[in-house]
């Protein structure tokens, strides 16, 4: 059974502090994540660093992991601790290995026992050995979820499929903006020893909308006007993600002018607004009679846009 070198594996200094290991599994886990990376070995990766952060996260377990002996430098095979053995001889068990019930490694299971019962110690023949009131939460896991524009604005329930077959109904709260994470509490890397499962984290991203742009929580949206209601004036209906309201366009509009309708935006405390940018549109002159009007407003106006340019 091969001493494994979780610091290694983590890429870790032995003398590391919480967050520094910490920091190291999320950015390998974020690497190696089935559902992301393109490495070959990223599945065996990934329950590696899972593995060395199960143990060096945990106080207990990476004081009783750093005393292992004499040959972990050199990688040889394991050496365990006076004492060692004399635990296997009387649970029954002398090989030391081969009880790999959570999904971990055999140096795992044989280090830290396939139950980590809160009981004490003692061995179970569909367990494993279960060492001395070890437990140990679950790896927490994440994964990206993608949603609607709509989604974020209305809140919705969702049924995804993660990458080991699992299905889980999502809710989606309003308000939700892309980058942010969605908790689901005990869904994430099995217990040991009876302790709890870690959680999972869904990190949104949010789909790109036909008409609408998200920034913040504030929507934009590029409103086409005739050149008319930009030097009349004029009520228009303008879609929101709530629906369509009326909204009124001052006279003498120029593109690129800005109209904020208040809390139209993503829900929150305090919600976004939807900003409207008019952009002025002028119709197709398809006959002589059309062209007229424009040769006649040629003549009426001595304007020239680019006179400041």
């Amino acid at each position: 059974m091969e001493y494994k070198d979780y610091y290694k594996i983590l890429g870790v200094e032995r003398d590391a502090k919480e967050a520094e290991i910490k920091t190291a599994y999320r950015r390998l886990a974020r690497k190696y994540h089935p559902d992301v990376s393109k490495e070959a070995d990223a599945e065996t990766k990934f329950k590696e660093v899972g593995e060395a952060y199960e143990v060096l996260k945990d106080k207990e377990k990476r004081q009783a992991y750093d005393q292992l002996g004499a040959n972990w430098k050199q990688g040889q095979n394991f050496n365990p601790p006076p004492g060692w053995e004399d635990i296997f001889s009387s649970a029954g068990n002398t090989s030391g290995a081969g009880f790999s019930s959570s999904g971990f490694s055999d140096f795992f299971e044989s280090m830290f026992g396939g139950g980590f019962a809160q009981g004490g110690a003692g061995f179970n023949q569909s367990r494993g050995f279960q060492h001395h009131g070890y437990q140990s939460k679950g790896a927490d896991q994440h994964a990206n979820i993608s949603i609607a524009l709509e989604d974020a604005y209305q809140g919705a329930k969702k049924n995804i499929r993660l990458s080991n077959g699992r299905n889980l109904d999502v809710k989606i709260p309003a308000g939700i903006t892309s980058g942010k994470r969605i908790r689901l509490a005990g869904q994430g890397g099995q217990g040991a020893g009876g302790g709890p499962n870690g959680d999972l984290y869904l990190e949104v991203t949010i789909k790109p909308n036909r008409i609408f742009k998200l920034d913040g929580k504030n929507i934009l949206l590029d409103l086409p006007i005739t050149p008319w209601e930009a030097v009349l004036g004029a009520s228009v209906h303008v879609p929101t993600l709530g629906g369509r309201v009326e909204a009124k366009i001052p006279a003498g509009s120029q593109s690129g002018k800005k109209l904020r309708l208040k809390n139209r935006g993503l829900k929150g405390n305090p919600a976004g607004d939807q900003i409207v940018t008019l952009q002025i549109v002028m119709p197709e002159s398809s006959n002589d009679e059309d062209k007229s009007y424009f040769e006649d407003m040629q003549k009426r106006f001595d304007f020239n846009p680019r006179q400041k340019l």
